[in-house]
């Protein structure tokens, strides 16, 4: 038999080590354990999340007291069994890989010892050579004269490569089975020392079989070494490979880079989990509806601390899973009204059961002429602020700011409260109430969270325990009279029923909003605890089908409000001093100086600033038939089918009109009307519009019927009479053919 060249060196180098001078300084990387990857921690100290260290790998270290017996015994049988009884080198296993690799004449077979793999791991990657097989020999030998065994296979155990840039056994545990080391199984413990051999063949996510194959060897090998009993072996052979899915171990994806190493966040882990499994969960049940992505923000009100954040329910996903839907600008549907009223709270000294008037009516805006549609297509007549918010009547909403003096109130309010609208006032329009602004869902949510604090207002925080400065945009009883009506569920039956998912089992204000094209919905709410802001919708802004924000974005809000208070006592904003109940007709706003007879019809409690009491009832608001009387402004309602309130409401000739300042709407003055025949749908008949109803229209140029002009081309002046003031006005525009 010829022995290779280096063969006699080996052997002598071999049988003399224990007796040499051990020469040679060990390995740099051996002085420092290896460096832990980077964390972030929770609100309660507990580990977030984690990111690579710059080799881009992940380590946590462990001690040997946390490694299972089962782990260490599995990973002796795998790579040196008599560990605990060699100086370092194994003799009889470098004997018999000697004679295998010289009678084949190529090296088949290897005894490197788990100091041997050590020592290797532990120095600069170079060739493999036998001078450098016989330096390692020498510094194992050297290392088991310096540290214990314990030493050893503690170093060993937290340096292996486990695979996917997972360094350390405790590192492999939490990435492949989300488990701390002393929860694994035998057969995980079995899997997982197999995997240092070859991380990447026999990773199991891409080769489970080979991964399977592999743990039963060194099971089987654990019964011959160690003597397991056969049946706790079998056991382990039997159970199924249920690895952790890799793609849930960052609960906070889009957060997790805006931070540094050791930062302490405001978000609580075990929340941040939960609502994610809530808004996974409730989204797959409207996949039918084409509804693909939402969005979640808990804020805790005391602090304005982000509890949980979720700009998407699966960061993973292709499907523009890595967009932010918690800091994107979407449609705010009605979720602004609420604003709109406080406004009237504090700045007309109106209160919930002041009566707005819900019935048609036309605006000029810089696109043309609006007139806003309630969700349900029709007009309610009389309505109370409070049934309005609660019922989210579109008409009245714009009335109401149209009476505040249009949208810039609205929208300096809506700056001061962090909502980041990109256009002026007045391209809004009166329609910033009911929905044409763009909002991020974290702002809203914490513009709602002002209210819960009855008006103190500062940004939200991702880090715990930060400070931060406090402005005062709303006052207490404004906040609370919003809060009141928002947790009224008799106010919003109208419109949702008695039994909506809006209902929860204690106290909450809440409030949801649909755009009109069904490509956003929202809900967002409060106790006195936690403020919870929902989004669903699609980042593709393809419209759902039908969705509005009870059905999408309400079951993700009453879900996350009922986990959030399965700890904690439900809470609400506590009632100012400022405030008292009064009682009212709910028909006029106007209250009883003197508490009515038990059973007075239309009799109801109130909320009302103590400083700004309603005007008292009077008999001039009544019909002598008892019903209350209603002014000219309502007669075109009042005749029309959508008046289901004939009983309650008498109209009064005497009542004057509120608005006698007659405007044109269209046409307007100056305007220009093109006729074209190829145009599809151009017609010559305009149908005109004046701010006030019963006018009377004449012109010397143009045939009129009726609110119905037929256009023909020239210069065309209009005569605008309403009969009740006598008063006339006059408008001229132009008609051209093309």
């Amino acid at each position: 038999m010829i022995l290779p060249p280096s063969t006699p060196r080996f052997l002598a180098l071999l049988f003399l080590l224990p007796v040499i001078p051990l020469l040679g300084p060990l390995p740099e990387k051996l002085k420092n354990p290896p460096a832990a990857h980077g964390i972030l921690l929770d609100r309660n100290g507990k580990e977030l999340t984690h990111f690579p260290r710059q080799d881009y790998f992940h380590h946590q270290p462990a001690s040997l007291e946390e490694i299972p017996d089962h782990l260490v015994k599995a990973t002796l049988a795998a790579e040196d069994k008599r560990f605990f009884d060699h100086p370092g080198i194994d003799y009889l296993a470098s004997a018999r890989a000697l004679y295998k690799n010289t009678s084949s004449n190529r090296i088949t077979s290897g005894a490197s010892t788990i100091t041997q793999q050590l020592i290797k791991i532990s120095t600069p990657q170079k060739k493999r050579t036998p001078g450098k097989k016989l330096s390692e020999i020498v510094l194992a030998r050297r290392l088991e004269t310096r540290w214990s065994k314990d030493q050893i296979l503690t170093a060993y155990l937290n340096r292996l490569d486990y695979g996917s840039h997972r360094q350390g056994c405790a590192e492999a545990a939490r990435y492949f089975f989300k488990k701390p080391l002393a929860d694994l199984s035998l057969a995980e413990s079995a899997l997982l020392a197999g995997l240092p051999q070859a991380p990447s063949r026999l990773n199991p996510r891409r080769n489970p079989q080979a991964a399977l194959e592999r743990r039963n060897w060194i099971l089987d090998r654990l019964a011959f070494e160690f003597g397991y009993p056969s049946s706790a072996i079998e056991i382990a052979k039997s159970e199924p490979l249920q690895l952790a899915n890799p793609g849930a171990e960052n609960p906070i994806p889009h957060l997790s880079n805006r931070f540094s190493e050791g930062a302490r966040l405001s978000i609580d882990s075990e929340l941040q989990r939960k609502t994610h499994d809530i808004l996974d969960e409730e989204l797959s049940k409207l996949d039918q509806k084409n509804v693909q992505h939402g969005a979640i923000v808990v804020i805790e009100n005391a602090t304005g601390e982000i509890l949980a954040f979720h700009g998407s329910s699966d960061f993973e996903s292709s499907n523009s899973g890595q967009i932010n839907g918690a800091l994107t600008l979407r449609s705010a549907g009605s979720t602004l009204k609420p604003f709109t009223y406080a406004l009237a709270f504090q700045n007309q000294g109106l209160y919930p059961g002041t009566i707005i008037a819900d019935i048609p009516t036309d605006y000029q805006t810089e696109e043309g002429l609006d007139a806003p549609k309630n969700f349900d297509r029709r007009h309610h007549g009389p309505v109370s602020i409070r049934n309005a918010l609660g019922s989210s009547l579109n008409v009245s909403a714009m009335r109401m700011l149209n009476q505040l003096g249009g949208p810039e109130p609205l929208h300096t309010l809506l700056k001061k409260l962090g909502l980041n609208l990109t256009r002026k006032a007045t391209e809004y329009g009166l329609g910033i109430t009911i929905g044409n602004a763009e909002v991020s869902l974290l702002s809203l949510t914490n513009a709602y969270a002002t209210i819960a604090r009855l008006g103190e207002h500062f940004p939200p925080s991702l880090i715990h325990q930060s400070e931060t400065n406090s402005i005062y945009p709303l006052t207490p009883e404004t906040c609370f009279l919003i809060t009141d009506i928002l947790s009224d569920n008799q106010a919003r039956a109208g419109a949702f029923g008695n039994d909506s998912i809006l209902r929860l089992p204690f106290r909450c204000a809440v409030k949801t909003g649909t755009s009109s094209d069904f490509r956003d919905n929202w809900c967002l709410g409060f106790t006195g605890n936690f403020t919870v802001g929902v989004w669903v919708g699609n980042f593709d802004n393809t419209p759902m089908a039908g969705i509005s924000g009870v059905t999408g974005a309400g079951p993700i809000f009453h879900r996350t409000m009922l986990a959030l208070h399965q700890d904690h006592t439900p809470a609400f904003p506590s009632l100012p001093n400022s405030l008292t109940r009064i009682s009212v007709d709910e028909r006029t706003g106007h209250y009883f100086p003197i508490l009515p007879k038990k059973g007075t019809p239309f009799h109801k409690q109130e909320l009302c600033p103590k400083a700004r009491l309603p005007l008292p009832v009077s008999n001039q608001d009544y019909h002598s038939d008892k019903r209350a009387l209603l002014s000219l402004d309502y007669a075109e309602w009042f005749q029309s089918d959508d008046n289901v309130k004939s009983q309650a409401f008498a109209l009064s000739d005497s009542r004057p009109i509120t608005n006698l300042t007659l405007q044109f709407l269209t046409p307007l003055p100056g305007a220009t009307y093109y006729l074209d025949p190829e145009l599809p749908g151009n017609t010559d008949q305009l149908k005109l519009g004046a701010n006030l109803k019963n006018v009377i229209w004449a012109s010397d140029t143009l045939n009129i019927n009726g609110n119905q002009a037929t256009l023909t081309p020239g210069l065309h002046q209009l005569h605008l009479t309403h009969p009740e003031t006598q008063q006339t006005i006059l408008c001229e525009f132009t008609v051209e053919e093309l």
